[in-house]
C-alpha cells in the first residue's frame, strides 16, 4: 500500500492569526506537524498553502510545497488541487493531516490510510474515540459519529447521538448506564477519484445545518469507514490557550 499526506495550511485564522508559523519550542507549528507526518509510512508529504510566508518557512526545513488557489472554500478542495497538480492516479490514497496538529501520532496516520485501503467500498476513512464524560456527550463542539456493524458511518452530528430515550428524558446530568458515544477525530483518508467528484458537488443541506463537511459525502451516497483510533489523538491548536498547552508539552512533557 502506498499513500501520500497533504497538510493544508493557511495563514489566516479567526482565533489565532498566523498560527501555522507560531513558535513551538524553537520551530514553527507547521514544521512540528510535518515532522510527525514524515514519521509515518507515507510515500510523500506535501504542504499545501496559498501563502508565501508559509511556503518560505516550509522550504527552509526541506518540505515539499504545493502552492494552491486562495479561493478554495475548504481544505478538501485544496487537497483536490494538489492531487490534480501532482497527477495522482484515481485510486491513490491521500491522507489529510491538519496543519494545526503538532502532536498527531504517526501511527494513526498509517491506520486511517490502511483502513481505506482495506475497505474498497468506502471513499473515505476516518477515526473516532470513545467519549468518556457526560459533559462531552452533550457538547456541540464535540462531533459525534454513529456507525454500523461494518464500521461504516451512519451519521455525524453536533447533537447528542445516539439519544438515550429513557434516561435522557429525566435529565442530562447523568451518563446513561448503557451505551457508547464516539467523538469524531478529524483525520481523513481519501481516494483521489473521490476528491475529483467532491469538488463538483454543491454544499449539502445537512452539511450547511451542522457545519460538517463530511456530511456532503454521505448526502451524495458515498461510504465513510470509521474505526477507533489506535492511539489517543491530542487536540489541535485552535486558540491561544491550546497553543500554551502544546508549548507546555514540549517544554515539560505536560499532557494536553
Amino acid at each position: 500500500m502506498s499513500f501520500s499526506i497533504v497538510i493544508p495550511s493557511r495563514y489566516a485564522s479567526t482565533r489565532l492569526e498566523g498560527k501555522a508559523l507560531v513558535d513551538i519550542a524553537g520551530k514553527p507549528m507547521i514544521q512540528r506537524v510535518w515532522e510527525k507526518a514524515i514519521e509515518s509510512s507515507a510515500a510523500s508529504v506535501v504542504i499545501a498553502t496559498d501563502d508565501q510566508r508559509i511556503r518560505d518557512a516550509a522550504t527552509s526545513f526541506g518540505a515539499q510545497v504545493c502552492m494552491t488557489s486562495d479561493r478554495h472554500p475548504s481544505g478538501t478542495d485544496r487537497l483536490a488541487q494538489v492531487a490534480s497538480d501532482l497527477n495522482m492516479p484515481a485510486d491513490h490514497i491521500v491522507v489529510n493531516v491538519q496543519g494545526d496538529e503538532p502532536l498527531i501520532p504517526p501511527a494513526v496516520i498509517d491506520q486511517v490510510a490502511a483502513n481505506l485501503h482495506s475497505n474498497q467500498a468506502a471513499a473515505i476513512a476516518t477515526l473516532c474515540e470513545e467519549i468518556q464524560t457526560n459533559e462531552e456527550i452533550h457538547n456541540p463542539n464535540a462531533v459525534k459519529v454513529v456507525f454500523d456493524i461494518n464500521g461504516m458511518a451512519l451519521y455525524f452530528s453536533r447533537a447528542t447521538i445516539p439519544w438515550a430515550r429513557d434516561e435522557f428524558s429525566v435529565g442530562l446530568a447523568k451518563r446513561p448506564s448503557q451505551g457508547s458515544w464516539f467523538r469524531h477525530i478529524g483525520i481523513y483518508a481519501y481516494r483521489v477519484g473521490f476528491l475529483e467528484r467532491f469538488v463538483d458537488w454543491s454544499p449539502a443541506p445537512l452539511e450547511q445545518l451542522e457545519q460538517l463537511e463530511q456530511l456532503r459525502a454521505l448526502y451524495n451516497g458515498e461510504a465513510i469507514h470509521v474505526e477507533e483510533a489506535c492511539h489517543r489523538v491530542p487536540a489541535g491548536v485552535d486558540t491561544a490557550e491550546d497553543l500554551h498547552k502544546v508549548r507546555e508539552y514540549f517544554a515539560n512533557g505536560v499532557r494536553v
